[in-house]
């Protein structure tokens, strides 16, 4: 069968497409810088008004002769020799049929006089252009290279993709939004009808054009589905107001068989302008705020922000302007409203490489992601000096050009030493905040905390491993764009499998003991073949070769256990795992095995308890699983010893101890106290605890952020009743400075070498207990022979021959027991606790020390 030749089509469409968008934005520049302006002047600044058909005067030069002739900012020139200016081109054409020394005759309405005013003037030369004249020529001749650029560019990536269509039209309409400079009068005249003709046509669709793509993209809007034909309405509609006005370059109300109001007809193209731009925004906004879809939200919100920022403003200036008359026409608001439209293009850049709106190669995503922030912010920079300058050249211009007795070539220089003075204080702060923006936005698609964040959010209520397993699997194929991402995970029989269902049955299960799966979980981290090509053994080339796989990442448990294993194949983009990635990756990876083993040890809490069906048996068991979550030896420090024990009042307690090693020199000193007892007690103390170790792998720099991530967690899993007070601290071992958060916590004793006794007292409410919670971060330096005890009130809040153990008596046994061993500290206060209390214990007894040495 013969292949239809829409591929060929296309490509030739796009062409045509092109050339005439090309073609279109090259006659502004011709107009502009080669053509010239008008060879004479009367020597005042106005804005059009299409709705009166006339110039609404702006600004009269001094010494002009508009200002011999009399004429006054805020006149309205109906005519000129009697001719009505039926279109923006009017008064370029009557200017260049003059030479300096013709007299002109002037039609003015003027606000609060009666009747028209006659004005009578002579043209002079034309004198060399103000710096608002040249800023706003340049700046028209830029507006349009955001839209040209990235509508074409996606066109020609994505010209089978029917929104790229949609996308690279509309663009191709906002180019005339600044409209081309009269000057383009002065160039060939086949110039001048396609330049006419393309005015119309794509001014005509503007409208129809905004509201078409938002009503489709990313998914149909709720106004879509309900009316379907209203796109293709507009679509019509803008071509019955373009066709009558091929050769003018205007929006023409086509003829009706039926007669509508003068005022309505004057205004009807207006209308349907700014009533189908107010839907498509509509459509979008629609589309965001109702969508249930995360991955819709998430591709249209820069986009709607960027048609906020760009779009919003102007379309409110004009409702106002020209239907409200709230506002008076002005050429230095429209041309700075026509420069902030810019935002709509770089936003929809930005949400293409950023976020994959339109899905285009990888190579191509990362060399523009180079460009929109690496470049963009300079050049948004550059914009906003030259908008600034206009705006100033526009207000203060006319006023400082008498005073200052400035000529044109003055003021130029005076407005471009100010934009230079606003861009070299801009590129400074760039310089200041480049490495931010480099770590917020230099991700193949989200950045490392937000995918952090999201998956340490979805793992909170994951409960299954099938549903770990596909969480891993789309969060590192979004982060790192691989070709093929295969998760394994331990069943709990001691093998790893996955349900995809693509690969070798031979390889869906895989045999955790196998040396080169052990040698890989021996590294605890990702594996990359490339880098371990010296070292890496036969069987582990055989392994990657087996499963296709570039990159291993191990998920190792408490113990060493191995939980599961990613493997990735070669990234789409080519580029290697890069050192940034495979941090990233042991990190999602930690995040998982955190999870894993709460449902590992959760499922074998539940099977024993299953077994044997009676309390003792579930306190056994409990007992059993508490104390593996204790660790068994204390981190070895150049400048600090530590030691803890826990003595359970029951089986099992609420109390828990912890060392968390973040590395770079940092530890982290965990005791906590959780409110109740038995199993409910130990069960949320295993959950506050996997809680810290998998937020603090995060952000071990940041207690308070840490904390604030597990109270939420905490708050949102269990009931209001249950809590826990807590001490967080974080010693660096280089410096000897202890930062620490106490959460409702009995204060812990500082016992200085010189025999002073310090108090670390609470800086935050109990964890878990509140929604809203904040803490602030305490700091002490521990000096050499300085002893630190934390405890739980078990120790002394324990009964005794008087009313109860106490702190002092803690602290004199502290002072007795200084300079020991700090495991024998320990075991000696725990003992003296016991031999007060008798034999009966009502509570936990929970004490670490440490001791700077």
């Amino acid at each position: 069968m013969r292949q239809r030749p829409w591929p060929a089509l296309r490509l030739v469409l796009a062409l045509v497409l092109g050339a005439c968008v090309a073609l279109f934005s090259g006659v502004w520049t011709v107009a502009v810088y080669w053509v010239g302006p008008e060879p004479v002047e009367l020597g005042f600044d106005s804005a059009y008004d299409g709705h009166e058909h006339s110039l609404i005067v702006t600004v009269v030069r001094p010494r002009s002769p508009a200002e011999q002739a009399g004429l006054q900012p805020g006149d309205r020139m109906a005519a000129i020799d009697g001719e009505r200016f039926e279109s923006a081109e009017t008064q370029s054409a009557v200017w260049r049929r003059h030479k300096p020394g013709d007299r002109v005759q002037l039609t003015i309405v003027r606000p609060g006089v009666a009747g028209q005013v006659l004005l009578h003037g002579a043209f002079r030369a034309a004198q060399a252009g103000g710096m608002s004249e040249v800023v706003s020529a340049t700046l028209g001749s830029l507006i349009a290279v955001p839209f040209v650029v990235v509508g074409l560019t996606v066109l020609f990536l994505r010209l089978e993709d029917p929104h790229a269509w949609l996308l690279a039209l509309l663009f191709a309409s906002f180019v005339t939004v600044p409209r081309v400079p009269t000057n383009y009068l002065g160039i060939a005249p086949v110039l001048r009808t396609f330049v006419r003709a393309y005015v119309a046509v794509f001014l005509g669709e503007l409208g129809a054009l905004f509201y078409f793509f938002f009503a489709v993209f990313p998914v149909r809007s709720p106004i879509d589905r309900r009316l379907p034909w209203l796109k293709w309405v507009g679509v019509a509609t803008g071509l019955a107001f373009a066709l009558p006005g091929l050769t003018t370059g205007q929006l023409v109300t086509p003829p009706l068989p039926w007669r509508m109001p003068q005022a309505f007809e004057s205004q009807a193209a207006l209308v349907y302008e700014l009533g189908f731009l107010s839907l498509g925004f509509l459509s979008l906004v629609w589309n965001y705020v109702g969508s249930h879809d995360n991955d819709a939200r998430r591709k249209l919100r820069v986009i709607l922000w960027g048609a906020i920022a760009g779009v919003a403003p102007g379309l409110v200036y004009r409702i106002l302007q020209d239907l409200g008359g709230i506002l008076p026409a002005s050429g230095a608001a429209g041309t700075i409203l026509g420069l902030a439209t810019v935002l709509l293009p770089l936003s929809f850049a930005y949400a293409v490489v950023k976020h994959r709106v339109l899905e285009v190669p990888a190579l191509i995503r990362q060399s523009a992601r180079y460009l929109l922030v690496q470049r963009g912010f300079t050049a948004l920079l550059t914009l906003l000096s030259i908008g600034v300058t206009l705006s100033l050249a526009a207000t203060i211009g006319p006023y400082l050009q008498p005073r200052l007795a400035l000529t044109a070539p003055g003021e130029i220089a005076l407005g471009a030493a100010f934009g230079t003075l606003l861009l070299w204080g801009g590129l400074n702060v760039h310089r200041r905040v480049s490495s931010r923006i480099d770590r917020a936005f230099f991700r193949s698609a989200y950045d490392a905390r937000v995918i952090l964040e999201d998956l340490a959010e979805r793992l909170r209520a994951a409960d299954d491993r099938g549903e770990i397993a596909a969480l891993l699997a789309r969060h590192v194929r979004d982060a790192l764009q691989p070709e093929r991402v295969v998760v394994y995970i331990e069943d709990g029989s001691g093998r790893l499998h996955t349900d995809d269902t693509d690969i070798v049955p031979a390889l869906r299960t895989l045999d955790s003991t196998f040396p080169a799966l052990q040698a890989v979980a021996a590294f605890a981290r990702p594996v990359d073949l490339g880098a371990r090509d010296a070292q890496a053994s036969g069987e582990e080339v055989a392994l990657f070769a087996a499963l296709g796989a570039e990159c291993l990442v191990p998920m190792v448990g408490r113990e060493g256990r191995l939980s599961g294993l990613v493997a990735l194949g070669p990234r789409r983009s080519e580029a290697p795992y890069a050192g940034e990635d495979r941090r990233l990756l042991a990190s999602v990876a930690a995040q998982a095995a955190a999870a894993l083993d709460n449902i590992r040890l959760a499922e074998e809490i539940a099977t024993r308890l299953d077994a044997e069906r009676r309390t003792a048996r579930e306190m056994e068991i409990a007992s059993e699983v508490q104390r593996k979550l204790l660790p068994d030896s204390a981190p070895v420090m150049r400048t600090l010893t530590c030691a803890a024990r826990c003595i359970q009042a029951r089986s099992v307690g609420g109390d828990c101890y912890d060392y968390l090693d973040f590395g770079r020199g940092l530890v982290g000193l965990v005791l906590a106290d959780v409110s109740g007892k038995g199993v409910h007690a130990a069960l949320l103390m295993a959950n506050l605890q996997a809680h810290l170790r998998s937020q603090s792998s995060t952000t071990p720099d940041d207690p308070a952020r840490v904390l604030h991530e597990v109270n939420r967690l905490l708050w949102a899993s269990t009931a209001t009743q249950h809590y826990a007070t807590l001490f967080f601290g974080v010693y660096d071992d280089g410096r000897r400075r202890l930062r620490y958060v106490n959460c409702g916590h009995n204060p812990p004793v500082l016992l200085r070498a010189s025999g002073d006794v310090e108090r670390l007292p609470p800086t935050a409410p109990a964890i878990g207990l509140f929604e809203r919670w904040e803490c602030s971060v305490g700091e002490v330096t521990l000096a050499t022979g300085d002893v630190l005890a934390v405890f739980s009130d078990g120790v002394t809040d324990a009964p005794s021959k008087e009313l109860e153990f106490g702190e002092e008596r803690l602290i004199a046994e502290l002072c007795a027991v200084r300079d020991g061993d700090v495991v024998a500290i320990v075991d000696r206060i725990l003992s003296a606790v016991q031999r007060s209390s008798g034999q009966t214990q009502f509570d936990d007894l929970t004490l670490l020390v440490a001791r700077s040495i």
